[in-house]
Order: structure tokens, then sequence, then C-alpha cells
């Protein structure tokens, strides 16, 4: 799944409303479309465990039944986590950091420590990316937050390899996980990385600590209980006494 595009999984996420007969609200105009974002997708090619999209619906619904309904029309491999009633305010305000774990066949866990090292150290470190306006260079080092080899793996002829995790700020231009594993490179002259794997473990806000990112849902969370506590239950029908 980590080569769907972001258009792709835009397109599964519409079909999947529909499907599951989701009230959604459309725009107005000639061509109406879908009341509904996808933000800050993660790159193909990188798989990812905290995707975040809004949708407006045109009528009440209760978000457990959503999140079910939803779900059960996703095709395989995507899962709908959690939906909740949000609070007035973007979402995009809310993701301001990522945090992912790339696996690194080819590159021993000292030379990703050494490299890890050199790259902390440095005060920027330039990396080059073909964008849609040609190749382009911007610097990797200081968007990331936090930058560590979390463990090792091993994997066929029992090859031990690294495994980073990194926590990145989303900034412009946008760096992504691909960018600090070539600029690690370019810090300790590492061989060509062989389909490193990248995941995404998180997005939100930045807590407390410069390394750790908080639920960006967790408000809306809270408050969605607090309506279902304050709504009153039907009561049960009575019971007749029972014969003597």
């Amino acid at each position: 799944m980590r080569f769907a595009s972001h258009r792709d999984i835009a397109r599964a996420l519409e079909r999947a409303l529909r499907r599951a007969g989701v009230p959604v609200a459309f725009s107005a105009g000639f061509t109406p479309h879908p009341k509904l974002s996808y933000v800050n997708a993660a790159p193909t090619g990188v798989a990812s465990e905290a995707e975040y999209f809004e949708i407006t619906l045109a009528e009440p619904a209760a978000p457990d039944e959503v999140r079910v309904r939803l779900d059960d029309a996703m095709p395989d491999g995507f899962d709908v986590a959690e939906v909740v009633e949000a609070a007035p305010g973007s979402l995009a305000d809310r993701l301001e950091a990522s945090e992912w774990r790339a696996e690194l066949p080819g590159v021993g866990p000292d030379d990703a420590a050494e490299a890890v090292a050199a790259f902390i150290a440095a005060d920027t470190v330039e990396v080059e990316r073909f964008t849609k306006k040609g190749r382009r260079t911007f610097d990797a080092r200081a968007a990331v937050l936090h930058l560590e080899v979390e463990g090792r793996a091993t994997r066929g002829r029992d090859e031990t390899y690294a495994i980073i995790r990194m926590v990145v700020r989303h900034a412009t231009p946008a760096v992504r996980p691909d960018d600090v594993v070539n600029g690690l490179r370019r810090v300790a002259d590492l061989a060509r990385l062989s389909s490193p794997v990248m995941t995404r473990l998180a997005q939100g806000p930045l807590g407390d600590a410069s390394d750790t990112i908080a639920d960006p849902l967790a408000a809306d969370a809270r408050a969605d209980r607090g309506r279902a506590a304050d709504t009153p239950q039907p009561d049960p029908p009575a019971r007749s006494a029972p014969d003597a």
C-alpha cells in the first residue's frame, strides 16, 4: 500500500464514502465536489499509520457509526482508526510535525550512528530533489527536531542493518524522510541504499518535548465523550408484574 499515491488514496476514500452511505456535503456550482480535505499526505512509496482528513456532513451522524461504516467500505490495507466531531479551526494547523521510522538495508548500525552524529552536528545539510520546477537544493537539517538510531534488524543472508527514527517539523519547502536519509549519505558518505522502507508513525502538534508528537484529535475525542455522557438515554420499557 505504500506505493499508492495521494490521488489513489483520495479516490479510494471518495468511493468508500459513497459505498458506506455517509451523508457527505457537496460544494455548489456546475461541478459539485464532496467537501473532503486530505491534509499533508505522505509521499508515494512511504507507508503511514497516521493520515488525517476532514469531511463535512450534510446531516448529523454519530462519529463511531461513521468510523465503522467507512472502515468496512475501505479497500484492504486502509484502516479507519478514529472519527471525531471536529472543533472549529484548521486541521492543517494541528499537524506541526511527523515522526518517521526508516529501515536502511545496506547500512550497518555503527555506520548509521556515525552518520546521525555528523548530521546533528552540522549547521546545514543541503540536499537535492527533483520537483515540478526542476532540480531544487534546500537545507534538510533545520527541519529535523530529533534523529537517532532506534535499533537493528536482520534479513536475507543474516545481513544486519540499521533502523532510524526521526521527528521532522512540517516546513516550506517540505522536508521528507528520504531527504533526511540523503542528508545522512551526504555527511557520512554512506553507500547508496537498497530500497529503504519508511513509515510515518505519527503526525500532530509538538508535545512538551521537541521529540514528541501529541494526538491532534485528543481534545475532539474528549468533547465527543462528554457530549455522549450528557445525552439523555431513553428509559427502559416498563415491565409488568409477574403473575402470582
